[in-house]
């Protein structure tokens, strides 16, 4: 294992001019000659865009695969590609709230979706005035890769924290406006901890609610990541504070502005979405509806 991932290591530093005619190659691979998920990513679509044609959800299948390619090309670049290379080429929007938060004196939760390339998006830790970002991950069943997944979110002064561990994290930490939690929030709760659901992309879909849970519980400051690819190597990232309606969240808001923020985000640029992900296969097991 450790000379495949030296292997890795040393592809990693080809230049990402040579890496898209690499995904170019992927992409004739999985879309046309093994069709990889290809009925899931149908069925995800029709069921999200039910007015659109068979030929305009074509086209989004096609985009969708492409962009799919460049980001699993992106992401082995990831491993070795420098902090100022990635500040070129993810343009950071609205820093403001940043600024914002910690002169607020409360801690960050960034909201994003699998939209691409989140896994860019951890070289924020570089420019903003928090001292700690903390990118929250999900386990990877081998241990060798677990290692080497989380030093890649270890990356410019990152400190990854497993998802499982985050929320005891966050109320242990000092809520002094030092500290910035990123997740990606639309993650598929597993079966055994599905309870809420909410209408999202026209379907009855579960979704995680420990974030909602610290927004009625500490004064922290939430900001949803706008994700966009600008064009292929290029992206921007506008964020964008969410407030409460009231005084303070109440149960279940800040994970229905998220998703609704989310949904506005995917409807702009279908094709930018992660399609091949079983984002609605425990439909059935959401015991409660949000409106």
């Amino acid at each position: 294992m450790n000379f495949i991932f030296k292997f890795i290591l040393l592809f990693s530093k080809l230049p990402l001019r040579v890496f898209y005619i690499i995904s170019d190659f992927i992409y004739f691979v999985i879309y046309d000659l093994v069709g990889y998920r290809r009925k899931v990513v149908l069925e995800n679509l029709q069921n999200s865009f039910p007015n659109k044609s068979p030929e305009e959800l074509k086209k989004i299948e096609k985009k969708f695969y492409v962009n799919f390619c460049d980001y699993i090309v992106e992401t082995f670049k990831s491993f070795t590609i420098s902090s100022n290379e990635l500040r070129v080429r993810v343009q950071h929007l609205n820093q403001d709230v940043f600024h914002e938060a910690k002169s607020e004196n409360k801690n960050v939760i960034l909201l994003a979706g699998h939209i691409f390339n989140w896994e860019w998006f951890n070289v924020l830790a570089t420019i903003i005035p928090q001292e700690n970002s903390f990118p929250v991950y999900r386990k990877v069943q081998s241990g060798f890769w677990e290692e080497k997944i989380k030093g890649l979110r270890n990356r410019f002064g990152n400190q990854p924290l497993e998802a499982k561990e985050v929320i005891r994290h966050i109320f242990r930490n000092p809520n002094d406006g030092n500290s910035v939690y990123m997740f990606v929030a639309d993650q598929t709760p597993h079966v055994s901890e599905v309870t809420y659901g909410l209408n999202f992309m026209n379907q009855r879909t579960p979704v995680f609610v420990g974030y909602d849970k610290l927004s009625t519980r500490m004064d922290l400051a939430f900001v949803f990541c706008e994700m966009k690819k600008v064009k292929r190597g290029y992206y921007q990232i506008n964020y964008y504070r969410i407030y409460p309606d009231g005084e303070k969240f109440v149960e279940h808001e800040v994970v229905k502005k998220f998703h609704h923020l989310l949904e506005n985000t995917i409807n702009k640029r279908p094709d930018n979405y992660l399609w091949s992900h079983r984002r609605w296969k425990y439909q059935h097991a959401i015991k409660v509806m949000g409106e």
